[in-house]
């Protein structure tokens, strides 16, 4: 039995190094050519600080339910994303318990040197004070340099001090 073992273990390393010899060696291996890597996406990522101004709009009594809040964005991003944005949020609930919010912003800047615009769509509610966030690249939305960007974007509040958390990916220039 510890023949067979040995047997079994020796015929593995052979075939291990014949495979490691032949794709080093064979043409066959050699003339596959190397995936080309324009256009494919490149994950990436971003941090920084940003400032943000909400500012309450009045009820729209004409198009939607006026106990709907509707607030107007305006952020500065610094750090990877030189960056302002512009939006506008809708919001149900008390925010000290339970509540829900939708915004839309459009974010015009410099991403990593890359220049462009691109969308966020958040989607945020808190149940019974226990929050959940999404914000993501809408689909398409990037223009110039930045133009097929996908990805989340986390944000996070530190003593009153906002910042993101980008995980985003661009074809490769």
């Amino acid at each position: 039995m510890k023949a067979a073992r040995m047997s079994t273990a020796a015929g593995a390393a052979l075939f291990l190094a014949f495979a490691v010899g032949l794709s080093a060696q064979s043409p066959i291996i050699k003339s596959v050519p190397k995936a080309e890597t324009k256009g494919i996406p490149v994950p990436q990522h971003a941090a920084g600080p940003f400032d943000v101004k909400v500012v309450p709009l009045p009820p729209d009594d004409k198009v939607g339910d006026p106990s709907i809040a509707r607030m107007s964005l305006d952020k500065q991003f610094h750090g990877d994303l030189e960056a302002t944005s512009k939006g506008l949020m809708l919001a149900m609930g008390d925010a000290k318990t339970s509540a829900g919010y939708v915004a839309m912003e459009r974010v015009s800047g410099t991403l990593h040197g890359r220049k462009g615009t691109f969308a966020l769509q958040h989607t945020g509610t808190m149940t019974r004070g226990v929050a959940s966030l999404s914000v993501t690249v809408v689909p398409d939305s990037g223009t110039e340099e930045l133009t097929g960007i996908a990805g989340k974007l986390d944000i996070k509040i530190a003593e009153g001090k906002h910042s993101y958390d980008f995980e985003y990916t661009l074809p490769a220039q």
